[in-house]
Parts: structure tokens; sequence; C-alpha cells
């Protein structure tokens, strides 16, 4: 699955545009480097986003294309 999807997907961000922007000005990285939009998520990747005050970071522990708003949080583990 891409990453700005993955991203809505599991509501870490609220749009895919804003992933996708979020993506291109470099404020996400996958295991540690600079992801694209279009980078294919797998299961264990961690994922790092710096925008706002706040950093957040994440690993992967589904990859489900449809969820609803209350398992939306079972794709991701919170780290830190």
């Amino acid at each position: 699955m891409r990453l700005d999807k993955f991203l809505k997907v599991s509501r870490i961000i609220k749009r895919r545009t804003i992933a996708n922007e979020a993506c291109d000005a470099g404020k996400v990285t996958v295991n540690g480097k600079v992801a694209r939009a279009s980078l294919e998520v797998k299961l264990g990747d961690r994922i790092e986003i710096t925008m706002g005050n706040k950093p957040f970071a994440c690993e992967v522990t589904a990859l489900s294309e449809i969820v609803t708003k209350e398992t939306a949080g079972d794709n991701y583990r919170v780290i830190e």
C-alpha cells in the first residue's frame, strides 16, 4: 500500500492530499529515510512524522484497505 494512502486510511493524517504534501516537504520518514508518497509500506516499517510541535512515530502492524473509525488504530502501534 502507498504511504500516503496508509496515512489516510489509518487516520494518522486526515486527508490524502495533506499526506502527499507532507511527504513532498520531507516531513515523513520511513525507517529513518525521507519517504516519497509513492513508497510501498510494509509490515514492521517505522514511520515518523514531524508536523507541528509534536513528532509522531509509529510502527505498521496491519495493511487493511478498508477500515472503520473504530478499527483504524489497529493498523499501527504508537512508539514513544
